[in-house]
């Protein structure tokens, strides 16, 4: 279990760099492109799609696994380890292509979130800054209008007469002698 938690973590760096990688160049997935599809079909130079980046889970997922597919299947025949035939290889096999489709998502998402913080970033001040200025005037409404309503009861407790009792307002009304 520690050796597949590992295997899991390096694969998702590895899933990173992988997406970093081909958002920053995609010419392996362009010569691949060039080979397999005729002049009319290939892809245009301004076009940024690779073999995991910009691309939906169901393609990710078949490049990623037919990746590592033929890397363990070059390495069951050209070394005496048997990965295909134990639990242990399947395993590892699995945890390696599910953390690489993690990494590439969470480099997605890091990316993503990463052009969005530049783009903002003077609005994101403005508004910081419009935010600390709003609370210290609520703060100031708060003192002010606590001092304004001590005064207003002091003033009104002064000011106040004695009340007559309901009694002496009937009396005075002329509804009891």
């Amino acid at each position: 279990m520690g050796l597949e938690l590992v295997i899991f973590i390096a694969a998702i760096l590895l899933g990173i760099f992988i997406y970093w990688r081909e958002s920053q160049s995609n010419s392996l997935y362009r010569f691949f492109n060039k080979i397999f599809n005729s002049k009319e079909l290939q892809m245009k130079p301004s076009n940024k799609k690779g073999f995991v980046y910009k691309q939906s889970f169901l393609p990710r997922l078949v490049y990623v696994v037919g990746l590592f597919l033929i890397v363990g299947l070059a390495i069951q025949f050209i070394s005496p380890f048997e990965i295909f035939t134990s639990y242990n290889g399947i395993s590892a096999f699995s945890s390696i292509s599910a953390g690489t489709l993690i990494g590439t998502y969470v480099a997605s998402f890091v990316l993503k979130s990463g052009k969005v913080i530049e783009e903002k970033s003077d609005s994101l001040e403005d508004i910081v800054k419009d935010t600390i200025e709003k609370g210290k005037d609520i703060i100031e409404d708060i003192k002010s209008n606590n001092e304004e309503d001590l005064k207003e009861d002091v003033n009104k407790e002064s000011s106040a007469k004695p009340k007559k009792s309901a009694r002496e307002r009937l009396k005075d009304k002329g509804y009891l002698k």
